[in-house]
């Protein structure tokens, strides 16, 4: 069975086939609408799944944000603005007259990343670090989304009760400190006005400040890893997102992991899939995998 996966996250909205031996056959992808607002987004998926619904028997949607009952609400508004309570399922479905099913993204990127796992473990933890932060959670084997669905949105627990305020309305969340958003907003002097990606070019070539704002990142990454095992005592903490997988990163999260106390620390590892973990994961979840 073909499924046509979605993923809609704060930067980008791909589209790709996925078939039933877990390969991408054909995809397509454009920037999320800059206004943010429903009819940006409905505009925007109906001509990302044109090319592509003909060829599918199902839709699996992975979005960032809070899914509860095909609903999309966006916890950051700064990532998805004006989304306060927009119709993800319904919305697919009439564009694509086709059964869907929607899934936050980064569970159903824990839920690719589980699956791809060649050695026997029963609690993993999967970490998104992005334009935001989030998380999806396998415990006992199964993956746990919540009655509501917050389930595993790691980037909102507090990383600095004084630092930044976070656009979920908190104060010092790790997706205020971590986040691509977050190292540029940062980011001064002739750093200013520089997005993440320049921002870790920068930290390459050398730059103080640019190294000390990843630095800054991978260290409150490492402390909620830390707090990650403290909860959930996983065996397993995989990384992904831009920031997550740029070159690097994971080695001073594993650094700064190093710094703990050897009872929280747990094994690291980038994600398998890579940036395709939501696509692959909604798609194993379409096509009737067990979660």
């Amino acid at each position: 069975m073909n499924v046509l996966a979605i993923d809609i996250g704060g930067t980008k909205l791909a589209a790709a086939l996925v078939d039933e031996a877990r390969h991408i056959t054909e995809r397509r992808e454009l920037p999320t609408p800059a206004s943010k607002t429903p009819q940006a987004l409905g505009a925007a998926l109906e001509t990302v799944v044109a090319p592509l619904k003909a060829r599918a028997q199902r839709v699996a949607v992975a979005s960032t944000g809070i899914i509860h009952h095909g609903v999309l609400t966006a916890i950051n508004p700064e990532n998805l603005g004006g989304l306060a309570r927009f119709p993800l399922v319904e919305t697919v479905t009439r564009l694509t007259g086709l059964p869907c099913i929607a899934v936050n993204d980064a569970q159903a990127a824990a839920w690719a990343e589980y699956r791809a796992l060649q050695e026997e473990v029963s609690e993993m933890v999967f970490l998104t670090v992005s334009t935001g932060v989030g998380g999806g959670i396998i415990c006992q084997g199964k993956l746990h989304t919540g009655i509501g669905g917050l389930a595993g949105h790691f980037g909102h627990t507090l990383a600095d009760p004084h630092g930044p305020r976070c656009g979920c309305g908190r104060t010092g969340c790790v997706e205020a400190i971590a986040s691509g958003r977050a190292i540029a907003a940062a980011a001064t002097a002739e750093l200013a006005g520089l997005d993440a990606k320049a921002i870790f070019a920068r930290a390459e070539e050398g730059n103080s400040q640019a190294k000390a704002l990843v630095a800054r990142s991978a260290q409150t990454l490492a402390r909620l890893i830390a707090d990650i095992k403290a909860v959930t005592d996983c065996q397993r903490v995989v990384v992904g997102g831009s920031i997550g997988l740029a070159h690097g990163y994971l080695p001073q999260v594993q650094d700064f992991m190093a710094q703990q106390p050897a009872a929280f620390h747990t094994r690291l590892a980038a994600a398998h899939y890579r940036h395709d973990a939501g696509l692959l994961g909604a798609a194993l979840l379409a096509q009737g995998e067990e979660a």
